[in-house]
């Protein structure tokens, strides 16, 4: 189990995180946006996206956990999901746009929660028992992983 401290580092990154993917995809072409990141690697584009649907998943994921009894946790092919056509072509803004609403609404959620539901758990049918803290500490951790992956591209490329 986390330390409030800790919860509350997590949380915080991912209040942020929203502000961090815009400033971080902000001025990219749409050359840029849809330039591979590396080999076989998704776009800038597509990490957008990608954040945005997990976060997503996440944000259901910790609903579940609260109002259920140890619910089963889906896993979603996000490789596949990558390839459609709203992550591989769709604008940036409307993505921006749907980060910053569910993370308000996220960030109440989060702050809402009593100690009690931090205790709780759900069955991830790939990974096994995950506790709201699993789920808080990987998706806080995912976000800022994938921000950093644009920006250390952007740099690569010298944009």
């Amino acid at each position: 189990m986390l330390t409030l401290t800790e919860r509350n580092d997590y949380i915080q990154k991912i209040q942020q995180l929203p502000a961090k993917l815009e400033t971080a995809v902000k001025g990219l072409t749409d050359t840029q946006l849809d330039t591979p990141t590396g080999d076989g690697k998704w776009t800038a584009r597509q990490i957008a996206h990608h954040i945005a649907d997990a976060n997503l998943n996440a944000y259901t994921r910790m609903k579940l956990i609260v109002t259920e009894e140890k619910p089963i946790l889906k896993p979603y092919q996000q490789d596949g999901w990558a390839l459609l056509a709203d992550c591989k072509n769709g604008r940036l803004e409307p993505t921006i746009a749907l980060l910053k609403g569910l993370h308000e609404r996220w960030m109440l959620f989060l702050n809402s929660m009593s100690e009690a539901h931090w205790t709780r758990d759900g069955i991830h049918l790939e990974n096994g028992k995950v506790s709201l803290d699993d789920v808080l500490k990987t998706y806080s951790r995912h976000g800022e992983t994938h921000v950093q992956q644009i920006l250390a591209f952007r740099e690569k490329m010298k944009w």
